[in-house]
């Protein structure tokens, strides 16, 4: 990942790239890379996110629909 700094305005690179890493879900990645995660935790995590984007995505389609 790269970001250029202008005018040696650091601020406003570092804004960017946070921006950026957050986009590309590395400060996810990170929190969940603290502690080892066993493989069952994940595969139900991984179901728990699964079915909450599901419901969301629900959610928003009634909400759209009426």
């Amino acid at each position: 990942m790269q970001v250029i700094v202008r005018d040696n305005n650091v601020d406003q690179a570092l804004r960017v790239l946070k921006k950026k890493m957050q986009r590309e879900g590395i400060f996810r990645e990170m929190k969940l890379r603290r502690h080892y995660e066993k493989p069952s935790e994940r595969k139900a995590r991984e179901k728990a996110e699964a079915i909450r984007r599901a419901r969301k995505l629900a959610r928003k389609r009634t909400e759209r629909e009426g």
